[in-house]
């Protein structure tokens, strides 16, 4: 899916409020153990809270921050886990999460900006399909009550009432299962590497998922980098930020080449992800040893560039729905068309 939903099991808007209300806590020298306490009970969100009492039981113990919030499964996304476990080992736990709130409020931003944009044509579409489940329905009523053979608008049998839910079942049965096949090919990570590889090669599309996956390896290497975190770990925490199991599955031949020695602007080439453009940037800053700082730079214009490439891509999907309701507008009327030219030859043929 695209990479603005979370792959944790809490709402980014609340992983956000929580990340940036540590952040100001920490930054203001409130204890760690206090400030956790205060985040959870400042939280709307019941599970949150008792998420919390259980880190803070974690951190009494004498557990570091990301050992406490890694224990707790999948209710914090992995990115966070790996940002926290740098600031663990560097001392910067206030700055790293106020980055990570900074990124999650992008991400509910980018994902209002997708629903909003499709949002009418997705309700155009649904209009569409139950006005005509509404016509089959209502010609199989009119044919019923006086006697006479239904006629049968789409051509495929479908009349009354029978016909109109099959009309519903099979439209609901194929977006259905579309959902479920990419979910099937999604669960191991050859499937999903598999189905992100192939989104990378649609028209379009493919831009609007590279831009974000090269933005938030941008954000996340100059961040890990400038915390501290080697070069090896850095490059694994950053691809997999990116949310793309294709650059994620590049881990470990990237990681080899660089131990190996190989320049990271090489190593990243070889994985035929990354546009030319922005592998020049990187050779010229490992040239003069500021690739973080490069990156870092260049993440504003790419989370920028994401936001054209998303709305370029719900302009797309946009009207492809907007065609297929005119289509099936187009269909009906040909449709309508041809039955009374027929009742008008029968007329006349009498």
């Amino acid at each position: 899916m695209l990479s603005f939903w979370s792959e944790s099991t809490l709402p980014l808007s609340n992983l956000a409020t929580y990340c940036r209300s540590l952040s100001t806590m920490l930054k203001s020298g409130v204890p760690i153990l206090k400030s956790f306490r205060v985040a959870g009970e400042n939280s709307h969100y019941l599970r949150l809270r008792s998420i919390t009492t259980r880190i803070v039981d974690e951190l009494r113990k004498g557990s570091d921050v990301s050992t406490a919030i890694a224990e707790q499964g999948n209710a914090f996304p992995e990115l966070m886990i790996d940002m926290v476990r740098v600031a663990d080992q560097t001392g910067s736990l206030p700055e790293v999460l106020l980055a990570l709130a900074d990124h999650y409020d992008n991400l509910i931003r980018l994902r209002r900006t997708f629903l909003g944009a499709i949002a009418l044509p997705i309700l155009q579409l649904l209009a569409a399909i139950f006005i005509v489940a509404l016509l089959i329905w209502i010609l199989g009523m009119i044919a019923s009550s006086n006697g006479s053979e239904p006629f049968d608008v789409l051509g495929l049998g479908l009349t009354g009432t029978v016909g109109a839910l099959t009309w519903l079942g099979g439209c609901f049965g194929v977006a259905a299962g579309g959902f479920f096949l990419y979910m099937f090919l999604s669960q191991g990570l050859k499937g999903r590497t598999f189905v992100h590889s192939a989104l990378l090669g649609i028209p379009i599309v493919g831009d609007c998922f590279r831009s974000f996956a090269l933005a938030r390896f941008s954000w996340a290497f100059a961040l890990t980098q400038q915390a501290g975190m080697p070069i090896i770990p850095s490059l694994e925490a950053s691809l997999k930020a990116t949310g793309n199991q294709a650059f994620a599955s590049a881990i470990p031949m990237v990681a080899a080449m660089v131990s190996a020695g190989e320049d990271l602007s090489f190593a990243l080439s070889q994985t035929k992800l990354f546009p030319r453009q922005y592998l020049e940037l990187v050779r010229v800053g490992e040239a003069t040893g500021t690739v973080p700082e490069k990156l870092q730079e260049l993440s504003p214009q790419l989370e920028e560039q994401a936001h054209r490439s998303l709305f370029a891509m719900t302009t797309v999907l946009a009207w492809f729905i907007w065609g297929m309701v005119a289509m099936i507008i187009i269909f009906f009327i040909f449709r309508i068309a041809m039955m009374y030219i027929g009742l008008l030859n029968n007329a006349s043929n009498l």
